[in-house]
């Protein structure tokens, strides 16, 4: 090959390999190609559970109203029916479809690199020519790759494979939605990975990570995101960028605080999961967090929660337990989440509960153990969460009842000081204008006074 040294040559046969080397690593990333008869065994399969789920939806609605069932009810019931079939059937195939997509994206590159690997002899063919359509032939199907990729796999299953590293060549599978690499030896993720752009479901479990890229930020329709059992010493800042997060679990790490602003943005947000780490204290912002519903922060440093904690009117369940001695009180405004219905408070170093505690009406499951809980006391604890309602609202009430009794008396002791003052006042004006009118007469024309029998009377 004499022309190797010409730059023009180098530079498109550089392009060429560069997209071959693109094409290898995704390759690579897959992993082992699925065989053939897996792959037409798992097409089987699909169909196979798309006839039956066919057949069960024929018989829901096929199926007669049952007696003492009204319309509604029945179609209520038949409604849930033909849902829980699909999910079971969605969830069904999903591992089949998985294997589908492998084998048919792998047929995909296997076609490009081939192609690739061709269009580099045709580089050196038309150079060493002088063909004039070199420029054009180089350019051609520069995108081709590309259009692979966007609308190439959407779900990568990669979990437990000992992985150490993941390829800069992620980031080029723009149509990928679900990607799962839990359970792992990874240390580092690639920038790359911001370019994700259809990603809604990240796994990051169970690896060695110690902190993730800012471009994490850039995934906006991430909806699910775990980077539990990891190193974690902080969450980036640029996480409050992912507006569409639905679910972040980032129990099991070292981390210390949560980004102070997390709560402004992720307002979709339902489940927040930061349990077994070292936070000290909740960003007041978390409480913005409209949507949330499910709130974990047992085993950590937590030294009590936000003021404004009760504008998480939708919370459900809520887990403070194992914070041990650092958290010995609840501020009164938890009285506020109308809609919580489990509340864990076990292994803490508190005393009584909120005075507001009796209108938590939605609360069913309630764990108190390990408290030294004086307020309320012991046995009511041990009659259940009822009791303990019950308790506390009494307690409310015996409360507001003192208040109030303590108001009217302070009002009455002010009124009778108030009138005690008025009589003094009148009668010293009295005794003042009488000794005036005396001492005039005295120093009037010389005239002896006579004796004011007003002041012959007793006081």
């Amino acid at each position: 090959m004499p022309h190797l040294t010409e730059p023009n040559l180098v530079n498109y046969m550089v392009i060429a390999i560069s997209e071959v080397t693109k094409t290898r690593a995704v390759l690579q990333i897959l992993g082992a190609r699925p065989e053939k008869e897996s792959v037409n065994s798992a097409r089987t399969k699909i169909l196979d559970i798309e006839a039956r789920l066919r057949k069960q939806l024929k018989e829901i609605v096929l199926c007669n109203k049952q007696e003492g069932v009204d319309r509604y009810g029945w179609r209520v019931q038949a409604a849930e029916k033909e849902e829980w079939c699909r999910k079971a059937a969605g969830e069904e195939m999903s591992g089949y479809k998985s294997v589908v997509q492998l084998g048919d994206m792998y047929q995909g590159y296997e076609k490009v690199l081939k192609d690739y690997e061709e269009k580099l002899f045709k580089v050196y063919e038309f150079f060493a020519h002088g063909d004039e359509r070199l420029e054009e032939f180089v350019g051609s199907d520069g995108a081709l790759l590309d259009g692979v990729l966007r609308k190439g796999l959407e779900r990568v299953e990669l979990s437990k494979r000992g992985l150490s590293c993941v390829p800069d060549a992620f980031g080029m599978l723009k149509g990928l939605v679900v990607l799962n690499l839990s359970h792992n030896q990874i240390e580092v993720i690639p920038d790359s990975i911001g370019g994700l752009e259809n990603l809604q479901e990240l796994y990051l479990s169970s690896n060695l990570l110690v902190s993730l890229p800012d471009s994490v930020g850039m995934l906006c329709d991430l909806k699910i995101l775990d980077v539990s059992s990891n190193k974690l010493k902080t969450l980036p800042d640029t996480i409050v960028h992912c507006s569409s997060l639905v679910d972040l679990d980032a129990s099991f790490n070292h981390l210390t605080y949560i980004p102070t602003n997390i709560g402004y943005r992720l307002l979709n947000l339902q489940r927040l999961s930061v349990n077994l780490n070292k936070i000290r204290s909740l960003p007041t912002s978390i409480c913005e967090m409209q949507s949330l519903q499910h709130l974990d922060v047992h085993f950590n440093e937590l030294r009590g929660l936000p003021y404004t904690i009760g504008l998480l009117t939708n919370l459900e369940i809520l887990n403070l337990s194992k914070n041990f001695s650092d958290l010995t009180e609840l501020p009164d405004t938890i009285g506020d989440l109308i809609n919580l219905k489990e509340l864990d408070l076990s292994n803490n170093q508190i005393s009584a509960l909120p005075i507001t505690f009796g209108r938590l009406h939605s609360l069913t499951k309630l764990n108190l153990e390990q408290n030294p809980l004086k307020i309320p006391p012991m046995e009511t604890v041990e009659k259940g969460v009822e009791a303990v309602k019950e308790f506390m609202a009494k307690r409310l009430l015996d409360v507001l009842l003192e208040e109030e009794e303590r108001k009217s008396v302070l009002n009455a002791s002010n009124q009778e000081q108030t009138g005690w003052l008025t009589r003094s006042t009148l009668l010293l004006k009295n005794l003042s204008s009488v000794i005036s009118e005396s001492v005039s007469g005295y120093m009037g024309a010389g005239q002896k006074p006579q004796r004011d029998p007003f002041l012959d009377q007793q006081l």
